[in-house]
């Protein structure tokens, strides 16, 4: 079970928009449609998706076409995308995964497939969008229950130290910088101070020094943060 991702669907076919929709809403995911690539770009510029699926043959900008302008800009360099294609041809997918996609699925194709595709993509691109438990160094967080122990301790963070953690925590070893946090933590359309971000980090080092384990988050100086999973840095 994942948590709830905002998928935009890239779909000409209602048939087809609705067997997505409805299956996606199932499996408690938000759901966005656009029916061409002109639509999508604009859905996009407002909201940003946790993941896109993109229907290869598109009226007007096709699907690769669409790939491979998201991927030139830094805001969709990264988005999960993954290709809906009524074609088999090799060359076609091949075409989508070169241009960026991360998936394809063929349709037709099951449910079960789709969404098992969905959390798979997610759980290596984005995987604070999966309900796995994360453990690192005694810290251990599950976003299904919301608990959160150090050394088997249960601990109180609040909803905002509660995202930030998990982001962290499922991103190790990577410095993020203030506005990266903002963007994905917050949301890229939030407008607060960056220094907001400070204010959620001393609060989480509050709570981690109790356990003298201060350490683990880290602040890269002139970069941003990172969460440690060993001691050497």
């Amino acid at each position: 079970m994942s948590t709830s991702a905002r998928v935009l669907v890239v779909e000409d076919e209602l048939a087809v928009q609705e067997l997505i929709g409805h299956s996606l809403k199932r499996a408690g995911h938000t759901v966005i449609f656009a029916e061409d690539a002109e639509q999508a770009m604009k859905v996009i510029k407002d909201i940003l998706p946790d993941l896109l699926l993109l229907d290869l043959m598109l009226p007007g900008i096709n699907g690769v076409e669409l790939i491979r302008i998201l991927r030139g800009v830094s805001r969709t360099k990264i988005l999960p995308i993954i290709l809906l294609t009524a074609r088999s041809a090799e060359s076609d997918i091949v075409s989508g995964l070169e241009a960026g996609a991360d998936d394809y699925i063929t349709k037709p194709f099951s449910p079960r497939e789709l969404i098992s595709r969905i959390k798979a993509v997610l759980r290596r691109r984005a995987p604070e969008l999966v309900n796995d438990i994360v453990e690192i160094r005694g810290l251990s967080l599950d976003p299904t229950t919301h608990r959160v122990t150090i050394d088997d301790q249960n601990v109180e963070v609040g909803p905002t130290e509660f995202r930030l953690l998990h982001f962290f925590m499922t991103h190790p070893e990577r410095v993020y910088t203030r506005l990266q946090l903002l963007n994905e933590v917050w949301g890229d359309h939030v407008f607060i101070q960056d220094r907001t971000v400070d204010v959620h980090i001393r609060r989480l080092r509050k709570i981690l020094q109790v356990f003298h384990k201060e350490d683990i988050l880290q602040t890269v100086r002139g970069s941003g943060y990172r969460m440690s999973i060993n001691t050497s840095h």
